[in-house]
């Protein structure tokens, strides 16, 4: 059974919501109103009171009952009984009944006088209730005449009905009628009746008898119950009937009274035992709890939802939100871990359906061999700032675009398209600076294989290495194109040997790396560039579905004064039409119009294809993910999704990448999550690097793993270091380096682990301890704050709150303390609740007042200091 209202848990027991509040509050259970919750124990509690009352009910049932039957729609005719009595002579012609009285003092025979009683019933009957009797037997001589009651007394409460009729007897003899058998009380259901008995005597004596009764009772104070339903008579009838002598009373002036049990559905009791299982079953109906169905959530669901589905208020659901320490309004999302906990508070059950926004749209689709067709390869153009990235292509388009380019630098990403031989190429121009290694990351993602642009007479640079080592993190085929052969000064040669130091090893001299030589000034050797990237291409079989709605990365955002946002996008799969609604990361927008970039409106675009879209609610994140969904309606409803929990947007457009430690290193490689280890290594000076280099190349890692080093160089760790460590999940260790205090914080925002050395012996052996998971963190403590406890305050079903002064640091909630009496610690708990009078606080600083509650202490006492500390991870770091 679970916890229930007090109306849920009054129309299970089907007794009035007041006098459950009355027997709850008899119990001394907290209820305030019928919207109040009561738990199992207290619901047990309040059946065995009721089902003592019930019992007690029964025990003072009294001796002498009345049945009364409704003749016409106006008369009632009324017969007493009473416990049988000794039977002094039996009469030959059958038993009769006799007629009931409805005062004490009871008129002489014969008489046809009525009543005061009979006058104003109202009073007298509001004072009486009489149980239905056994019938009584009469003389042959006496017969009985049915009272008229006003139609207005019928219309009144079925529970405190008067009755007004008055026994006449005539002188003239009538034939006997049969018994009449007692009905249900609908007013107590819980009585069972008992069955009329057969015993027969005097009229007169019996007269005298209950006139006898009836004063001993209202001296006691005892009231007889008012039937207001006779039933049919069933099978007593008919025995009745039998009897020699009784006349059998005619069917057809008989009609059934509807009472409000008949029109409301309640539960009805009779005689018999039969009556009392009914009752059993009935109790035991009452008993057991309604069947609620679970209820259904994804991976997060609104507050407001939530409270809907369980049919609370939404400031109840809050209110256990808050007591978790989760402060949301009622519009915002909570996760399905909170869901679960709130609802099992209140009694329900939580069953996970699945994330259809995340399986239907941010899962990469699978696609059968006859939906691929071939499609253009995509090419990123990389290298270091003034290479001659951009000239090459305007060689390779025939188009001058260097000179839209302030200062000659590219600052924005640009999608191109050649043809050769009659096929497409796509390319992607990046910035060669080093401003822009998050744009040029992004580029490497988006690309098939890479045209790293190298000047003959520069050979290789800071951002050509880094570019090497975007396209060796994103596993994608370099092709290396030596530009400005036409300069004096140029060395193909050197830069072969330059590049055959990072694995990049020409086909001349047996490797794999195709090399080609250009200049893009005088047009020479662009067609050999281009077959050699055709035949790249032919031997990756690149294919994408070009059916069903467009997939593809934005490449880059803007802000046209005229048009408005603007991005452009490349298409992956599927095919994007003009019309489109699409989504991208939190926004959405619908495609008015398209163009290619030369400018040219698009009605469709195809896999491969780089194309502006105008359309946009927003300004969306380059970088960011393209999906077209079937209408505006599904897009709303995804935004509003995303919108309402970013960071739940961020888990599922793409799942968290594992943070690579040196201490958790053996872990994920035994798990299989990872079985290369990046590094990258910065270091003081150039002899020390390459000292390192050697060492960790010279580490043995067995068959399970291996060492990559991706970067070296020398100075100090960069922002360049830590995107580069982000996109191919490195740890960067420094020798004699130091971050800057915006590198930690965009380490620690990427999840990067820096490592620094001072000693190289250090350096190679944490790397050993790592791969046989010997290595383990090392933590400091950190003292938050202290508060002293001024007074303590005693909080039913909660515990003790301790008045404290905070006089040191902060106080959070949540946060680890001890508890120290005379500086011994006598507790280490966690601070479950924390308060500034009567609104909860996340936390509380020096000088200011607040009650705290310790999670399950409550050995607290005056004097006692609550000291806040925490647990921080120690840096391998030089001494210096």
């Amino acid at each position: 059974m679970k916890k229930m209202r007090i109306s849920e848990l009054a129309k299970e027991l089907s007794i009035e919501t007041k006098d459950l509040l009355r027997i709850a509050k008899d119990l001394a259970i907290p209820v305030e109103n019928i919207m109040s919750i009561v738990d199992v124990h207290d619901i047990e509690r309040i059946q065995k009171r009721l089902e003592k009352d019930i019992q007690k009910k029964e025990d003072d049932v009294p001796q002498e009952e009345y049945v009364e039957k409704r003749v016409s729609a106006n008369i009632i005719r009324r017969r007493a009984r009473v416990a049988p009595t000794q039977e002094k002579e039996p009469v030959a012609a059958g038993s009769q009944p006799e007629e009931p009285e409805q005062k004490l003092d009871q008129p002489a025979e014969g008489e046809k006088k009525p009543t005061k009683e009979q006058k104003k019933p109202t009073r007298k009957k509001k004072e009486e209730t009489i149980e239905p009797a056994a019938p009584e037997e009469i003389p042959a001589g006496e017969s009985q005449e049915a009272v008229e009651i006003p139609l207005e007394a019928q219309s009144e409460s079925l529970v405190q009905r008067e009755l007004a009729s008055e026994d006449t007897r005539a002188p003239e003899v009538s034939a006997p009628e049969s018994g009449d058998v007692p009905t249900q009380a609908e007013a107590f259901p819980e009585i069972p009746l008992k069955e009329p008995e057969g015993e027969e005597g005097k009229p007169a004596e019996k007269k005298e008898e209950e006139d006898k009764e009836k004063k001993k009772e209202k001296k006691k104070g005892k009231k007889p119950r008012v039937l207001e339903e006779v039933e049919k008579e069933g099978e007593k009838e008919k025995e009745s009937a039998a009897r020699p002598g009784v006349k059998k009373p005619k069917k057809v002036r008989e009609k059934e009274v509807y009472t409000q049990s008949d029109l409301y559905g309640a539960v009805r009791t009779g005689p018999g035992k039969k009556q009392k299982k009914r009752k059993d079953k009935r109790g035991l109906a009452a008993v057991a709890p309604a069947k609620r169905k679970p209820i259904k959530i994804g991976k997060a669901i609104v507050v407001s939802a939530l409270a809907k589905e369980m049919g609370v208020k939404v400031s109840e659901v809050i209110k256990i939100l808050m007591d978790l320490g989760v402060l949301v309004t009622a519009n915002q999302y909570i996760s399905s871990e909170d869901a679960i906990l709130v609802s099992e508070e209140l009694g329900y059950e939580v069953e996970e359906i699945r994330d259809e926004i995340k399986e239907d749209f941010y899962t990469e689709p699978t696609y059968s061999p006859e939906d691929l067709s071939p499609r253009p390869p995509v090419v990123t153009v990389m290298g270091h700032v003034d290479h001659g990235k951009t000239s090459l292509l305007d060689a390779i388009r025939s188009e001058n675009v260097m000179e839209t380019e302030f200062g000659g630098i590219t600052q924005h990403i640009g999608a191109y398209q050649a043809h050769c031989k009659g096929k497409l190429i796509t390319f992607i121009d990046t910035p060669g600076h080093e401003a822009f290694t998050s744009m040029r990351s992004r580029g490497a993602k988006a690309t098939d294989f890479v045209v790293l642009v190298v000047a003959a007479d520069d050979g290789v640079m800071d951002q050509t290495r880094e570019a090497i080592n975007h396209a060796k993190a994103a596993d994608i085929p370099i092709l290396i194109a030596v530009n400005k052969i036409d300069k004096p000064n140029a060395n193909p040669l050197r830069v072969r040997e330059q590049l055959s130091e990072f694995g990049l090893v020409p086909e001349d001299w047996g490797g794999e790396t195709i090399y080609v030589d250009v200049s893009a000034k005088n047009r020479v050797g662009i067609e050999d560039l281009l077959e050699m990237i055709l035949l790249q291409a032919e031997i990756m079989d690149i294919k994408a579905c070009s059916k069903g709605n467009a997939r593809g990365v934005v490449l880059e955002a803007k802000l046209d004064k005229s048009r408005g946002p603007m991005c452009s996008v490349l298409i992956q799969h599927g095919e994007m039409k003009r019309g489109d609604v699409f989504i991208v990361g939190t926004t959405w927008g619908k495609a008015r119009a398209m163009f290619d970039f030369r400018g040219k409106p698009l009605n469709q675009a195809f896999p491969a294809t780089p194309v502006e879209i105008l359309g946009f609610s927003e300004i969306p994140s380059a970088g960011d993910s393209f999906f077209v969904v079937p209408g505006e309606k599904k897009a709303k409803e995804i935004v509003a999704y995303l919108q309402n929990n970013r960071e739940i947007a961020r888990q599922q457009i793409q799942e968290q990448k594992p943070q690579v430690t040196l201490e958790d290193l053996y872990n994920q490689v035994q798990a299989g999550k990872i079985k290369e280890l990046n590094i990258i290594l910065k270091g003081d000076v150039h002899g020390s690097v390459e000292a390192i280099e050697n060492a960790i190349q010279g580490i043995d890692t067995g068959e399970s793993m291996r060492i990559t080093i991706l970067h070296a160089g020398v100075g100090g760790i960069t922002e360049n270091d830590v995107l580069l460590a982000s996109t191919s999940l490195s740890i960067i260790l420094g020798f004699n380096v130091r971050p800057e205090p915006k590198v930690r914080e965009l380490a620690k925002k990427h999840q990067v682990e820096i490592k620094l050395y001072s000693i190289i012996y250090d350096l190679i052996e944490d790397i050993k301890k790592a791969l046989h998971g010997m290595l383990e963190p090392v933590f400091k403590e950190v003292v938050n704050g202290r508060a002293e406890v001024r007074d303590l305050f005693r909080v039913p079903k909660i515990g003790v709150i301790a008045g404290c002064m905070v006089t040191d640091g902060t106080i959070s909630r949540g946060s680890h303390v001890r508890i120290l009496r005379d500086n011994v610690v006598v507790h280490q708990g966690k601070v479950e609740s924390l308060k500034r009078f009567k609104d909860d606080a996340r936390d509380v600083a020096s000088g200011f007042e607040c009650g705290i509650g310790i999670g399950n202490f409550n050995d607290l006492k005056i004097g006692d200091v609550i000291e806040s500390f925490s647990q921080e991870r120690v840096e391998t770091d030089s001494p210096w």
